[in-house]
């Protein structure tokens, strides 16, 4: 074999031992093996001889980075400790007949034993029990009651340092697209959390025992189920902002829309119904409907937005401050209506481009007694008309 062929196979040979982290040479050999290979002149086949006790060399691998924990999940991280905080506030609403089944939820708001749930809930039965989140059952009395929000308080005698309150927030700052937290019973399910975000607000929901509307409804699609009625709506730092009251369904199951009572409008309420029993609602004395650009070439208006006036209620506070209603029938789009009233734009300042605007102030921001100043349309002239609010009749 030639000497030059020689050096080669060797020099490969040594590196090959060295990759794999272990030499069995001499030191100090291999660097001189090394050298005189790479200069030319290394040792032929002949003259190699034994090589002496080897010595071991590791060669200690580049060590990998410790893997990092993945980011901590900032909104599971709040579901979870709004869950934590508020779910022990939550109650179970039954009664002694169907005992151990939830026919609605309830949350605890104060130190005295107080509960707001709906009146819905509330009506279903004469008794009520309410079970506790620590599995205890105890009477439950009905304070007051109020068929125009939905509300309802209960009371419990339990010992102050065993009740968890939950938090009010308030509704008022809430925005569309906003995080929200149920917690309630579904299908007697106890306190079940679901999430969704805020999905409109300013909804007012038609009742079956009333031509009435419940007022300022925030809609969600957190899943909100039969049983769920009456709990707790929060914010992502667990406040509650609404009362869970209803649901949009075909079927009487969740289907992406639910709607709650917002909790400014239960703090005005709650307070009159644990100190009277009942709550006084604001009354106008009005009907009519939301313009629509058929209605205005049809009825002739100079105004395309506001509330057509269609009937003014006899001695109603608006019939005694001389507020018009339709005195001629008219057919829009195959609908029968009357025209030649008021088209109501303004109530106290605050513009009213549909007639949930009218339901929604007078339930947000006024009280029985209160004047507030309606501008109207009447004719192609723009007047003010102040009207004194009473309160609405029966109950209603």
């Amino acid at each position: 074999m030639k000497e030059s062929h020689m050096r080669r196979i060797l020099l490969l040979v040594v590196l090959s031992l060295l990759l794999v982290g272990v030499v069995a040479c001499d030191t100090s050999e291999l660097a001189t093996m090394l050298r005189e290979a790479a200069q030319g002149d290394g040792p032929s086949s002949a003259s190699l001889e034994p090589t002496p006790t080897p010595v071991v060399i590791y060669v200690t691998p580049t060590p990998l980075p410790v893997a990092q924990p993945e980011a901590v999940d900032v909104e599971e991280q709040l579901v979870i400790d709004a869950y934590a905080r508020v779910s022990p506030a939550v109650v179970c609403v039954t009664a002694p007949q169907r005992f151990g089944e939830c026919i609605g939820s309830g949350f605890i708001i104060d130190e005295e034993g107080h509960i707001v749930t709906n009146n819905h809930v509330a009506a279903a039965t004469d008794e009520l029990l309410v079970t506790l989140a620590d599995e205890r059952t105890v009477p439950a009395v009905l304070v007051g009651s109020d068929r125009g929000t939905d509300l309802a308080v209960l009371d419990i005698d339990v010992p102050v340092e065993e009740l968890t309150v939950a938090e009010l927030g308030d509704s008022a700052s809430l925005r569309i697209g906003q995080r929200t937290i149920a917690i309630g019973n579904p299908f007697g399910l106890e306190r079940t959390v679901t999430t969704g975000i805020i999905s409109s607000m300013g909804r007012t929901l038609d009742r079956d025992d009333s031509d009435f509307q419940i007022a300022e409804v925030i809609q969600t699609d957190a899943a909100i189920n039969p049983g769920n009625s009456g709990g707790p709506l929060l914010d992502s730092l667990g406040r509650v902002i609404g009362v869970n009251s209803a649901i949009f369904s075909t079927t009487g199951s969740n289907s992406g829309v639910g709607f709650a009572i917002p909790v400014d409008i239960v703090k005005r309420v709650v307070p009159e119904l644990i100190a009277e029993g009942r709550y006084r609602h604001p009354w106008l004395g009005i009907t009519g409907r939301t313009i629509s650009p058929e209605m205005v070439e049809a009825a002739g208006l100079t105004s395309d937005v506001g509330v057509l006036i269609f009937g003014v209620e006899p001695d109603s506070p608006a019939d005694k401050a001389g507020l018009v209603g339709g005195d001629r029938q008219i057919v829009v789009s195959s609908i029968p209506m009357l025209a030649g009233g008021d088209v109501v734009i303004a109530i106290d300042g605050e513009p009213v481009n549909d007639f949930d605007d009218v339901v929604n102030y007078l339930a947000s921001f006024t009280n029985v007694g209160d004047v507030v100043t309606m501008t109207v349309i009447r004719d192609g002239q723009e007047l003010e008309i102040a009207v004194t609010l009473e309160e609405r009749p029966d109950n209603r």
